[in-house]
C-alpha cells in the first residue's frame, strides 16, 4: 500500500473513531493508545510505519469498542490480532509510552 493510500485509511479510521465515540459519549470508548501516538492522518510528513501504526491501532480501539457492544461478532478476537500487529510496528520508545 502507498503512503498516500495509507493515509486516507488512516483519515477514514479517525473520522469512524470521532463518529463512534460522539455516539457513545465517550463512555467505554477508550483511545488513549491512539492519542499516545501523536500522530493525526493530517501530518503528511509523518514516516509510512508511523501511519501503519496508527491504522492498526486506531482499528484495534474500534473493534474494541464494538466488541463491548456485541460479542456475538467474534471481534474481541480481531481486537487482539490487531493489536499484535501494532505492536510490530512499534519502536522501544513506543513500546514504552503505552507500557508495553
Amino acid at each position: 500500500m502507498q503512503k498516500d493510500e495509507l493515509i486516507q485509511l488512516h483519515t477514514f479510521l479517525y473520522q469512524m473513531r470521532t463518529h463512534i465515540e460522539q455516539l457513545c459519549d465517550n463512555n467505554g470508548c477508550n483511545s488513549k493508545n491512539y492519542e499516545r501516538l501523536e500522530i493525526t492522518p493530517y501530518q503528511i510528513h509523518k514516516s509510512k510505519r508511523e501511519h501503519k501504526l496508527a491504522v492498526f491501532t486506531l482499528s484495534k480501539d474500534i473493534a474494541g469498542i464494538l466488541s463491548n457492544n456485541d460479542s456475538d461478532l467474534g471481534l474481541e478476537k480481531i481486537a487482539g490480532r490487531l493489536d499484535q500487529m501494532a505492536i510490530r510496528f512499534m519502536t522501544d520508545k513506543e513500546k514504552e509510552l503505552m507500557h508495553l
